[in-house]
């Protein structure tokens, strides 16, 4: 299934193409991997074509309902991905739906793409059988706050606790 959105904007990609036409949310296929290791800013660069191949293996491939990995396209070029699952084991909590990663091209920022992932997968993951969406989110990372903020994402009733151990 593909979706189709018209955003507004006339943004350039980083190959110069006009990036003002469709955008289309599909699943993300292997070819796709080398464009989200070059949209991700998370991590040591070395790492991220391993890691993303096994997330892809993983939420990618099997077309299980209960795990999701999208891309957003415009142009034919990926500029966007989100993933998550459906998990019900988390300190006995009901089922619910978890996107563990979003990012959008720094491009094309701002025109709306991220909130389309995130509301096709939320529809997916409810396609799954769940009533709730979480996320984890660095508390010093305002920009993605804010953007959860803005899908009506708030603080659940689980609280997050760590210890450093050296």
């Amino acid at each position: 299934m593909v979706l189709k959105y018209q955003i507004e904007g006339q943004v350039q990609s980083s190959a110069g193409k006009d990036m003002s036409e469709e955008i289309h949310i599909r699943n993300a296929v292997p070819s796709d991997i080398d464009a989200i290791v070059a949209i991700d800013d998370v991590g040591p660069t070395e790492e991220k074509p391993a890691y993303w191949r096994g997330i892809f293996e993983h939420y990618g491939t099997g077309g299980k309902k209960d795990r999701v990995f999208l891309v957003a396209e415009s142009a034919g070029e990926v500029v966007g991905f989100i993933s998550g699952e459906v998990r019900a084991w988390e300190f006995g909590s009901p089922p619910c739906g978890w996107v563990f990663a979003l990012a959008v091209s720094p491009q094309v920022r701002g025109m709306g793409i991220a909130g389309k992932m995130f509301e096709e997968i939320c529809r997916r993951l409810k396609q799954a059988g769940v009533s709730t969406v979480r996320t984890m989110v660095d508390r010093s990372n305002k920009e993605v706050l804010a953007f959860f903020r803005s899908q009506d994402l708030r603080t659940g009733k689980y609280i997050e606790l760590e210890k450093e151990l050296v």
